[in-house]
């Protein structure tokens, strides 16, 4: 079993000392969406929520919200981010809004939970941008779909 970097020898926690990691290339993807009724989803379609823009608005969120992972989620390192890349893509399928992020760095620990931040920081924008039609909205699937980069190389979820 893998041991958790974020436990001391006495199973305190504690934040990774990094320091003697290589600087690499590092780059995380994540993704969710949030479930919706087929009329919530055509008010965001058609640009009719009273409170504006969601797509464009839950955009910027998770973009904001991944730079600032540090302060939301104990022991995250603060990091000089290099990217991130935010998309809510409407599907007809769920019915609803498909949020991915990628986020980049050139740094000694990856950005895995920015990704993640960032996704469903987003996902949360949207169903606050339009809880007033529709209650039952779900966030589901908020999950890391693949990350390079470090010591543990490449994972892609299956």
């Amino acid at each position: 079993m893998t041991k958790l970097t974020h436990l001391d020898v006495s199973g305190e926690a504690n934040m990774v000392d990094v320091s003697e990691k290589d600087m690499t290339s590092r780059t995380a993807i994540a993704e969710g969406c949030v479930v919706m009724q087929p009329e919530t989803l055509a008010l965001i379609r058609q640009g009719d929520a009273k409170k504006g823009d969601v797509l464009g608005t839950a955009r910027l969120a998770g973009i904001m919200a991944s730079k600032r992972t540090h302060e939301l989620i104990p022991l995250c390192h603060p990091l000089l981010i290099s990217k991130v890349k935010v998309d809510c893509t409407l599907d007809d399928t769920l019915p609803g809004v498909r949020v991915t992020a990628e986020v980049k760095v050139s740094g000694q620990t990856g950005v895995e939970m920015e990704a993640l931040t960032a996704v469903s920081v987003a996902c949360l924008t949207i169903y606050d941008m339009v809880k007033a039609a529709d209650k039952g909205m779900r966030i589901e699937s908020v999950r890391l779909r693949m990350k390079s980069g470090g010591r543990s190389g490449i994972y892609e979820a299956p």
